[in-house]
C-alpha cells in the first residue's frame, strides 16, 4: 500500500519537485516518473530528426542515464521540460554531424576506389591517391589513428572509443577533428599533384 500511496504522489508532483527529489535522495521512484512522463515525447523528438527507431531510442536512452548518472551535480537555469529538449536536440545534432562526416568519408573513399574499366593512368592516379591517404593515416599520432580507424573503419561511436581507449568523449572528438583536418591537408596536396 506504502508504494501505491508514493506512486500517486509521484505522478501529481510538477517536474521541478520530482527532480529536487531525484537530486537530494537519489530517489529512483521520481526519476522513473519523470521518465515514463517525457520518454514518449522525446523519442518522438528525436524520430522527427533522425529518421531511425533504434537511433531515436538510443539516443533518449543515452540523454537519460546521463541524466541519473550526472543528477548530483546538474544544474538547469531553464525549465526541466526547456533542459531535456535542448539535451536531445544537441545529442541528435551530434549524431547527424558524425553520420554525415561518416558518409562523406565513406563517398570520397568510393570515389577513389579502383575500378577494372578504370584506364591504366586512371588506376595509377587512384592508387597514387590511395597511398596518400594511407600515407596520411601513418602520419597521425598513434593515439588520434587508433580514434579516427576506430570510428570510420570499425563504425564505433565516440562514446565506445572513449570507453575502449579510457578517454574522455571530447578527446575523441578532438581527435577525430585532427584527423579529418590532416587527411585534408595530405588529400589538397595530392589533388594538385593529379
Amino acid at each position: 500500500m506504502p508504494l501505491n500511496t508514493n506512486h500517486t504522489l509521484f505522478k501529481s508532483l510538477p517536474d521541478n519537485e520530482l527532480l529536487g527529489l531525484v537530486k537530494s535522495d537519489d530517489s529512483m521512484e521520481a526519476f522513473e516518473e519523470l521518465y515514463h512522463r517525457h520518454w514518449k515525447n522525446l523519442y518522438s523528438f528525436a524520430y522527427k530528426r533522425v529518421r531511425s527507431k533504434e537511433i531515436s531510442e538510443e539516443i533518449v536512452q543515452d540523454f537519460l542515464t546521463n541524466l541519473w548518472a550526472g543528477r548530483k551535480t546538474l544544474v538547469i537555469k531553464t525549465s526541466f521540460e526547456g533542459y531535456i529538449y535542448t539535451a536531445v536536440r544537441n545529442l541528435v545534432f551530434n549524431y547527424i554531424a558524425k553520420e554525415t562526416r561518416r558518409k562523406a568519408y565513406g563517398h570520397f573513399v568510393q570515389l577513389f576506389r579502383v575500378d577494372t574499366d578504370n584506364t591504366t593512368q586512371e588506376t595509377i592516379d587512384t592508387r597514387d591517391l590511395q597511398h596518400n591517404i594511407e600515407k596520411g593515416l601513418d602520419d597521425l599520432p598513434v593515439k588520434c589513428r587508433s580514434v579516427f580507424e576506430l570510428s570510420r573503419h570499425e563504425n564505433k561511436s565516440n562514446k565506445e572509443i572513449a570507453s575502449e581507449l579510457g578517454i574522455s568523449e571530447k578527446t575523441v572528438e578532438s581527435h577525430l577533428t585532427k584527423a579529418i583536418k590532416r587527411l585534408r591537408v595530405n588529400l589538397n596536396s595530392a589533388f594538385w599533384m593529379l
